[in-house]
């Protein structure tokens, strides 16, 4: 089995063929990522995949990254596969050059057509290796911190009947499963000088329903109400009720799954909670218990406004 902790650097001098310079990026979320400048210009993002992530619950095996980051390039969207490091779960990347996002960025009205473009590129990629579903990972998760006395909000069981009701509601217009990457962060998503917006980071891709991918990165950015029908609609070609409230849906069980994630990672990983968590969880607890959760159920059927 590759081991992660080998160093990287001595095959990436051979195969750069000098010496480099190594500057570490934060944000790996158990991942290494380093930024790699060689002579001539020459940059690389380098990658190495801790398979503790994967065993704790928190991502995919290496290899099945491995092979989806390469899916994701073909598509144009993900960097380019430079180098894969012999012996090693680690890639070297084509360093995607422009600016970082953050959550105040990904809000910005202008954007959102860009980051609309992004997904749909991804979505009609080659196919991933692996499946996804956000309510399998949301009753796996759930199952790791029983299983290890990790903390849960309370309550957390309450709303399992409503997680329900969205997973059949859902259950009515399945889209096609495409090429998702299911972790959508501000800080995942770069924007180039170009005018493109590039997506990184493919820890927890897999095969997945489209308007997902749309609804994580509305809950991770905090969009406000009138941005979410906007992303949608710039998705999608057009306003659209059942479509909204798909993704609407997709919101809020990204925001159930968020809390699960920071206690799995504090717990099994020793990681850092996510400072976001708690909020994020309490936003769930609104939005089910808002009057308009049903009417948002009915859309995602299909049922008829009256």
């Amino acid at each position: 089995m590759p081991d992660p902790s080998a160093d990287p650097i001595p095959l990436i001098t051979a195969w750069a063929g000098g010496p480099v310079t190594i500057t570490e990026i934060e944000g790996g979320r158990g991942h290494r990522v380093a930024r790699i400048d060689a002579d001539g210009g020459r940059r690389w993002l380098l990658r190495v995949l801790d398979p503790g992530v994967a065993a704790a619950g928190l991502g995919l095996e290496p290899e099945e990254e491995i092979a989806n980051t390469r899916q994701a390039a073909v598509s144009g969207v993900g960097p380019q596969v430079v180098h894969r490091l012999a012996g090693l779960p680690a890639l070297l990347l084509e360093y995607v050059e422009g600016r970082a996002l953050d959550g105040a960025a990904v809000r910005e009205p202008d954007l959102i057509p860009g980051i609309a473009r992004a997904c749909r590129r991804l979505h009609a990629g080659p196919a991933f290796a692996n499946d996804f579903s956000i309510f399998a990972e949301l009753e796996r998760l759930l199952g790791l911190c029983t299983r290890h006395g990790l903390a849960v909000p309370d309550g957390y069981a309450e709303r399992l009947p409503a997680v329900a009701d969205i997973e059949r509601a859902l259950a009515h217009w399945p889209p096609p499963a495409v090429p998702c990457h299911n972790g959508l962060l501000p800080e995942t998503l770069i924007a180039t000088e170009g005018g493109e917006v590039r997506i990184m980071d493919y820890r927890l891709s897999g095969n997945h329903d489209p308007a997902f991918d749309l609804g994580a990165i509305a809950a991770e950015a905090d969009y406000p109400a009138d941005l979410v029908p906007m992303l949608a609609a710039a998705y999608f070609g057009g306003p659209d009720r059942r479509l909204f409230a798909r993704v609407t849906l997709y919101r809020i069980m990204s925001d159930l799954v968020c809390a699960l994630r920071s206690a799995v990672r504090c717990g099994l990983l020793d990681g850092p909670a996510d400072p976001g968590a708690a909020a994020r969880h309490l936003r769930a607890v609104r939005d089910l218990d808002d009057p308009a959760f049903g009417r948002l159920i009915d859309d995602a059927r299909g049922l008829p406004s009256f």
